[in-house]
């Protein structure tokens, strides 16, 4: 178990992998949001899709370029992406995003303030049509939802996140750090689209250790019609897939009433 006194993580501990996936239009926005950070940290871009657009920034900006050539999907990329670190910790950054830059410096700190950390997470601003929006429906019930997430003693319970987690997900995928070290034989699943971030960190509360939180946000998650969530939001997989996770904490009945108003909070999403 880590001792906060005797170790600790610091830039040489972190990397950032930037999940890139086709041409998109705001992959340079991130690339340089990372490289503004205060503390400077490895950056990594990892892609299933290589293009032109992508090659050529990796080159602009000498960043080490990796192409999944094996399984792919969500999860295939996200997991390929995470084994390009050689780091203990790793953030997959999603290529629409923003990073503050305090990012990395407040998620070491939370991170060394851990015996035993699985991962680190931020609050976070949505990004709609390029303006920040600091409070909306959907976030106002995230951050009501981490509330006991912000006291530190807390951090370590599994009961109170298994809570948390059992009526929605409130954890911006993009906002989390992976302590790699303590997740040995962690993998994201390929067999959804929408869910697999939730999934996962249902499948990581069960272990022993601290969930760190930075209740101040420190990302941008950009919601745009593109946007993989958006597109699932049109059909009916997403919700297939909330009531897939939400079985694992309740009864068929329970998780049928819990989805019914998760949808509608979701709906803001589109």
């Amino acid at each position: 178990m880590r001792s906060i006194w005797k170790e600790t993580y610091d830039k040489n501990a972190h990397t950032f992998v930037v999940c890139a996936y086709g041409d998109s239009p705001y992959l340079e926005e991130c690339v340089c949001s990372l490289l503004a950070q205060k503390v400077k940290t490895r950056i990594l871009v990892s892609t299933s899709t290589p293009t032109d657009s992508i090659a050529s920034l990796a080159h602009t900006y000498q960043l080490p370029l990796f192409i999944n050539r094996g399984d792919t999907g969500l999860g295939g990329d996200w997991n390929f992406a995470m084994r390009c670190s050689e780091t203990p910790l790793v953030t997959l950054a999603h290529q629409d995003d923003r990073y503050e830059e305090n990012y990395t410096e407040r998620v070491l700190t939370v991170l060394n303030a851990c015996r035993h950390p699985l991962l680190a997470f931020t609050d976070y601003y949505e990004l709609r049509d390029g303006q920040r929006v600091e409070s909306n429906h959907l976030l106002r019930v995230k951050r009501r939802m981490l509330l006991p997430m912000q006291v530190p003693f807390f951090w370590k319970s599994r009961f109170l996140r298994r809570r948390i987690l059992s009526l929605g997900n409130p954890i911006c995928c993009p906002s989390v750090t992976l302590v790699k070290e303590n997740l040995p034989e962690f993998v994201f699943t390929n067999s959804m689209k929408s869910n697999l971030d939730w999934q996962a960190w249902e499948e990581i509360s069960r272990k022993k250790g601290e969930f760190a939180y930075v209740p101040s946000p420190c990302m941008e998650h950009r919601i745009h019609f593109d946007s993989a969530t958006s597109r699932v939001l049109k059909t009916d997989g997403r919700w297939e897939e909330d009531l897939q996770v939400l079985r694992r904490f309740w009864p068929e009945g329970i998780a049928r009433r819990i989805e019914g108003v998760y949808r509608k909070a979701e709906r803001s999403n589109e």
